[in-house]
């Protein structure tokens, strides 16, 4: 396997489990378990963060001199971490609806 496929592919598979570890946090938001929920936002930024340093090596490779040939696996990559990026922002803007939302059912 070449490195641009191996790199795509450590990609997406960490980006895919991140957009899952936030898709949880708002299941357990939604349940009141806020605890685990932020714990689950953080699993996801771990994940996340081992894409994107797995992206910026393939940006430093570019800028270096080494040609990187686009191809549809990493313009996939691409797509998944930024939808990945846009399921984070919508996670954290629930868990914070739903602590009003159980609140306002307590009062």
């Amino acid at each position: 396997m070449e490195k641009l496929e191996l790199v795509s592919f450590q990609i997406i598979s960490s980006v895919g489990m991140a957009k899952s570890s936030y898709i949880e946090a708002i299941q357990e938001a939604k349940k009141g378990n806020f605890e685990k929920a932020n714990f689950c936002i953080e699993e996801g930024k771990n994940l996340f963060m081992q894409a994107h340093k797995a992206h910026a090596e393939l940006i430093q490779s570019e800028t270096s001199g080494e040609g990187i040939t686009l191809n549809l696996l990493l313009l996939h990559a691409e797509d998944q971490m930024m939808s990945t990026e846009t399921c984070k922002i919508l996670a954290e803007e629930l868990i914070e609806s739903y602590k009003r939302i159980i609140a306002l059912e307590k009062r």
